[in-house]
């Protein structure tokens, strides 16, 4: 049963509802996202935390670790609750440098969409993001060889819903034309907002955008004006940029992740966190 307490309400991925308040488990894996947790335990029970707390969407990656997240998830959580959906990312793999080399070859994309299937334990993936771009951002260029991969992965029942990582609004239509999408998760927080645009098209067609890095990239000057509204408020600056996100559109949906259950419980909070008018005008100019 989802939590009352849970900031933002719910949202509804083609037929799955989930918390707008969700959990990115990337930070469960060891430094840079390799290798396991450094507490196994602790990261056990930030994930049980979560569904306790009412959260019904995690995201996560079999690429995280790489296989460490998935299996987490896995020794924490399986057998799943009815209401919990997970959210899982194909399209890059971990080199031994820390890399994320693409891998958006057909053949790669369905080893990966098996691999998350045997560790997560599950014989359906809820929701699986292609992930495009590089490291660096999302990179024009054509999606359709890969969104079509993911396509006959899921008429063979492997896959329920599909969405974008990364991506381009122009990689956002060309895989629309292919097949419904029901989410796009791309960078976007406070002081980066060049997705502006798409998250209100997005939202007209009622299709979710989830950022990710919803705390990360802020300048000094940019952070001490989210300092300033914090003050005011008696909050975390972090409170107020998660606050922030929720108010912006009724289609985003949060997975800020943490490897402290302390951590994940003072995010809950402060993305419920209430800003009025003028904390909102004055927020909405660090991006400006």
């Amino acid at each position: 049963m989802t939590s009352p307490s849970l900031p933002g309400g719910t949202w509804t991925l083609g037929d799955l509802t989930v918390t707008r308040f969700g959990y990115g488990a990337m930070q469960l894996a060891g430094p840079w996202v390799m290798g396991p947790p450094a507490d196994h335990h602790g990261a056990l029970a930030v994930l049980r935390e979560a569904v306790a707390l009412g959260i019904t969407h995690i995201d996560t990656s079999d690429a995280y670790g790489p296989h460490v997240t998935n299996r987490l998830i896995r020794e924490a959580l399986h057998p799943y609750p009815d209401s919990l959906h997970i959210v899982t990312k194909v399209g890059a793999n971990r080199d031994q440098r820390g890399g994320w080399p693409p891998a958006r070859d057909p053949e790669s994309l369905r080893r990966s969409v098996h691999e998350n299937l045997d560790n997560l334990g599950l014989d359906v993936l809820d929701l699986v993001n292609l992930r495009l771009g590089d490291a660096e951002g999302p990179r024009p260029g054509p999606v359709a060889e890969a969104f079509e991969t993911l396509v006959e992965l899921q008429q063979q029942g492997l896959i329920r819903h599909l969405g974008l990582s990364n991506a381009t609004p122009e990689q956002v239509a060309e895989a629309q034309a292919i097949a419904p999408i029901v989410c796009v998760q791309n960078m976007y927080n406070l002081a980066h907002r060049q997705d502006d645009a798409l998250i209100d098209a997005l939202a007209e067609q009622g299709v979710a955008y989830v950022p990710f890095f919803p705390l990360g990239g802020f300048t000094p000057l940019q952070s001490s004006a989210l300092a300033a509204v914090a003050a005011r408020l008696g909050a975390a600056p972090m409170s107020v940029a998660l606050a922030w996100l929720l108010r912006r559109s009724p289609n985003i949906l949060l997975i800020p992740g943490t490897s402290s259950v302390a951590h994940l419980r003072e995010n809950v909070a402060g993305a419920g966190l209430a800003l009025s008018a003028d904390d909102l005008a004055e927020l909405d100019k660090v991006g400006g």
